[in-house]
């Protein structure tokens, strides 16, 4: 019968493409991961500031990637401001960079949560995949050398002790 005839090519096409796929791995969401160097960027924060791999150089670093409209970004920003309030100034450079998020929206939600860390308003994704091509939020906590000790995102949810150790240890 036609019927039973395509089913048993349907399932022999799909037996040939699943076992074609088992050897690959799944893409990573991760383009720069722990032990690499810092990729190459330039970004232009709210307060006039420009900030490169370069300039990072001989500072630890934390760079988060958000978006205001992201509910785990909402949950990590706090944390990341109560770290800011801590320490800015002992050698720790704060980059915040936005995917995708324009100035005013940002500014709006900076106001209305009290937050106040120098971000960056990128409309786009041209930074961010440069480092990861997936998920928000992600916080890259790096050395004087421009290498990434740390990675975190929102699978889990990074916390305030999490942040604050992996910066401590770089201290």
């Amino acid at each position: 019968d036609m019927q039973y005839l395509f089913r048993i090519i349907a399932l022999c096409g799909l037996t040939l493409v699943l076992i074609a796929c088992i050897k690959e791995e799944p893409l990573s969401d991760d383009i720069i991961t722990v032990g690499q160097r810092l990729p190459v960027f330039s970004v232009k924060m709210n307060n006039g500031q420009h900030i490169t791999n370069d300039s990072l150089k001989g500072k630890v670093s934390l760079i988060m990637f958000f978006h205001t409209g992201c509910p785990d970004c909402r949950q990590t920003l706090p944390h990341v401001q109560h770290l800011y309030d801590e320490i800015q100034g002992k050698g720790v450079e704060f980059v915040l960079i936005s995917r995708e998020e324009e100035e005013a929206s940002i500014s709006t939600y900076w106001q209305e949560n009290g937050l106040s860390m120098p971000y960056s308003a990128q409309t786009n994704r041209i930074i961010y995949e440069k480092f990861a091509r997936n998920r928000v939020p992600r916080i890259y906590i790096n050395d004087r050398y421009c290498i990434v000790k740390n990675v975190f995102t929102d699978n889990p949810i990074p916390t305030y002790n999490a942040l604050n150790e992996a910066l401590g240890r770089l201290l």
